[in-house]
């Protein structure tokens, strides 16, 4: 039990009194713009002199002292309204808000706590992925038993990605009400069913809904996953853990198509979808054995709740105020506005879209693709196109050891700082990563060239591909902190619909062009996004001081929260 009758009347006889309204302050005590507001929603008056603790949590400058609300990619921002903190005695525990070393607070969990559910997530995320890439392999066969043509066939990918754009803006809020454990495991459950309903369908048309909503609700899984990770760490302590969610999310595509293609060289596409649900099916069993709830404005309310069914004043019946949340209609009109705000608004989340949509395009076209360079040129089979998928997913697992150096940089800039925020120093390495890769693998793919040159091509694209993309998460939540959900989820937007159209228009680039023209077309329209780290490091602090969101934050320190 979390309260009590006895903690409850302390508590607001402390607090409130039995009930009675306290006397006016005095012309020396005027209530602050903190108490005014407090006083607002709790519907009494409170003495201003017990403000002094909370005068920080209402500063405009410093939300994020706030319980964390929602994480990035989920498309809902935290907001100073998530929560109403109470004042409570160093001896008691806030009802509606944590105190220091409050074991409720996910922050304060053990470290081995903590890389469980890391450890949990991570292979979910590339789980999603795969059900996107995964069925690369077997469009073949898919478009052999309902005689359509590769373009059709390649909707069953395109549609899937489709969801993954839409899904965390339409539904990924419900953890607002629901807490993030009961969205992980019942969106990815809906997931399941729809990979078994996939591999069952008869029916190109249901098929290619099928495919769509299972993007949807595979989407609403993983968009919270960055939130997650929030949760759990403050926000200068994330690097680590957010470079390896972005590593799941960025690895899933190659990884995905080379695991499958053992499955579709010698079955048909329908046991790629049941291979799916097995490995999806195991997932989501270690992940329902071991999730715990993280989200802080859930747990805060759980608890509240508990203290509200059993803590009642006895002599005037007051309870503990309920923790505030938004309504269904406010937070579904953030998450479905706001983040088109910010992609006509702002110029750094026009930047990050520009460049995540290009890459994660690309990182989809090239399931054509290697088909065609490696499949037809080379003569590889499935599985051999499969492996040659290995040396983009090995390029990407470099990524994270790279990033160690950027995280230790940053630190530096950190110290070197005074600690306070410096998004531009997250850019450093990306700098380096080039479009040199694309025209490498271009001029390579001829037949006369042995087929492990492209290979190591396609691996320095896939280190480029993952430390672009973390350059543009980590920077993006650094400039705009409270306001990085929606930022992100703008982003997230357009690398999704680019991930859907870039498959379609791949082949005929190919074959219009060459295996050597279609992809140094390629290289060159990316040599246009070369000066954007060089344009953020140089201009980067203006861009946020012009900004009516990130200027919010030009002032805090990294360590605010």
């Amino acid at each position: 039990m979390i309260g009590s009758d006895r903690y409850a009347r302390r508590y607001f006889k402390q607090r409130v009194g039995h009930g009675r309204p306290l006397p006016n302050p005095s012309p020396s005590s005027r209530p602050t713009a903190s108490s005014v507001v407090l006083e607002v929603q709790l519907g009494i008056s409170i003495p201003s002199e017990l403000f002094f603790r909370v005068e920080r949590v209402f500063t405009p400058g410093i939300r994020k002292t706030m319980p964390a609300g929602s994480g990035p990619f989920e498309g809902v921002d935290v907001e100073p309204t998530t929560s109403t903190p109470l004042l409570a005695s160093t001896s008691q525990r806030a009802v509606n808000r944590f105190e220091a070393g409050d074991l409720d607070n996910p922050r304060n969990w053990p470290s081995w706590r903590k890389w469980l559910i890391v450890a949990v997530i991570t292979p979910i995320d590339l789980s999603v992925s795969w059900g996107a890439s995964g069925f690369s392999p077997a469009s073949a066969s898919f478009q052999a038993e309902f005689g359509l043509s590769e373009n059709v066939a390649t909707l069953g990918l395109s549609l899937y990605i489709l969801g993954l754009a839409l899904g965390p803006m339409s539904l990924a809020p419900l953890s607002e009400f629901f807490g993030r454990s009961v969205i992980y495991i019942g969106s990815y459950a809906v997931f399941l069913v729809l990979l078994a309903a996939t591999a069952l369908i008869k029916s190109v048309c249901g098929f290619m809904v099928l495919r769509f909503f299972s993007g949807l609700f595979a989407a609403v899984t993983i968009a919270n996953f960055g939130g997650t990770i929030a949760d759990m760490w403050t926000h200068h302590e994330t690097g680590i853990a957010m470079s390896i969610y972005l590593w799941a999310a960025t690895c899933g595509s190659p990884s995905g198509f080379f695991a499958m293609s053992f499955v579709a060289e010698h079955n048909g596409w329908r046991e790629v979808f049941w291979a799916l649900l097995g490995i999806c099916g195991g997932f989501w069993l270690l992940m329902a054995l071991t999730i715990r709830e993280t989200r802080h404005t859930t747990i805060l309310r759980r608890r509240a709740k508990a203290i509200d069914r059993n803590a009642v004043d006895e002599s005037g019946g007051i309870k503990p105020p309920p923790l505030q949340r938004r309504s269904a209609h406010e937070l579904f009109h953030v998450a479905l506005t706001r983040p088109f705000r910010f992609l006509f608004t702002e110029a750094i989340v026009v930047f990050g879209a520009l460049y995540n949509g290009y890459l994660y395009g690309l990182s989809f076209l090239f399931n054509g693709a290697f088909h065609m360079v490696f499949g037809e040129g080379h003569g590889f089979s499935t599985i051999g196109v499969g492996c040659a998928f290995l040396g983009i997913a090995i390029g990407i697992s470099v990524g994270p050891f790279t990033n160690l150096w950027q995280e230790r940089y940053y630190r530096k800039c950190l110290a070197s700082a005074g600690n306070a925020a410096v998004p531009e120093a997250r850019l450093q390495l990306s700098m380096v990563a080039a479009v040199v890769s694309l025209f490498l693998f271009a001029w390579t793919t001829d037949a006369s060239i042995p087929p492990i040159v492209p290979v190591v091509a396609s691996g320095l694209w896939g280190w480029s591909f993952y430390t672009l993309i973390l350059m543009t998460f980590q920077y993006t939540e650094d400039a705009y902190r409270v306001y990085s959900a929606s930022a992100l989820a703008g982003i997230g937007l357009i690398r999704n619909i680019a991930g859907a159209a870039f498959p379609l228009f791949g082949r005929h680039l190919f074959e219009k062009l060459g295996y050597q023209w279609g992809p140094s077309l390629l290289a060159f329209l990316s040599v246009a996004l070369i000066p954007i780290p060089f344009v953020l490091v140089r201009f980067g602090s203006t861009l946020r001081k012009n900004s009516p969101w990130a200027s919010q934050h030009m002032d805090e320190d990294a360590e605010d929260e």
